[in-house]
């Protein structure tokens, strides 16, 4: 896939949606933390319906915290893996509370540390929440996951047999960076989990059908 085809690509997408957003719900950078965490294999569906019920009683690391780990399941439970979820956002918000003041920081190791946190959740809070494209040595920060993954190599704009090479790779083909990276991760999430999605993609329904190499299209 050329340069040409790529810029198409994501102005057809901006165009259709030009101020895209996460579909999980919340109001503080501590709030998506814990949603983004619980939302692993789990859809945003359940994990707002979850934290619609928890964050009105707990929706900071000491409230958290006071619930305790079974307190915790409680509001969880429909979670898929709630058990181990619950287990790490307990660690994670004592690990806020002694190391960052309860404040959620804006580094991607510090968040990496926190149990629970991996690189393609660090990238979404530092990029949805506090509003980074990239940090000071000019590192992007673009959460990769399974939807994305499978848009980029299926269409042929990035090609990479694990998340990480596709992340480097999409970062390495995006033309005009500044112009639409930062918005890069929902465009492209969201056409994989509706549009483009794993057993029977809707091409018919696709406005970047005819720039898509995919070579198995259905109607």
């Amino acid at each position: 896939m050329n340069k040409e085809k790529r810029h198409q690509i994501l102005t057809r997408l901006r165009d259709e949606n030009p101020n895209p957003t996460t579909e999980l719900e919340f109001t503080t950078p501590f709030e998506l933390l814990i949603a983004v965490l619980l939302s692993a294999q789990a859809t945003d569906v359940s994990v707002n319906k979850a934290t619609r019920k928890l964050y009105p009683v707990a929706n900071t690391p000491q409230a958290i915290l006071d619930l305790g780990v079974d307190g915790l399941k409680e509001y969880i439970k429909t979670i898929g893996l709630f058990n181990s979820k619950a287990e790490n956002t307990i660690k994670t918000c004592q690990m806020l509370v002694d190391l960052h003041d309860s404040q959620v920081p804006e580094d991607r190791a510090a968040l990496e540390a926190l149990p629970g946190v991996g690189r393609k959740t660090a990238n979404v809070v530092l990029n949805t929440a506090f509003g980074w494209l990239k940090d000071n040595e000019g590192r992007y920060f673009l959460a990769v996951d399974t939807h994305i993954q499978r848009l980029a190599n299926r269409t042929g704009y990035a090609k990479g047999k694990t998340v990480e090479q596709t992340e480097q790779a999409i970062i390495k083909n995006t033309p005009n960076k500044t112009e639409f990276m930062f918005n890069l991760h929902h465009w492209f999430i969201l056409h994989g989990r509706y549009i483009c999605t794993a057993r029977k993609p809707k091409c018919g329904a696709c406005i970047i059908e005819d720039l898509c190499e995919f070579k198995d299209k259905v109607e």
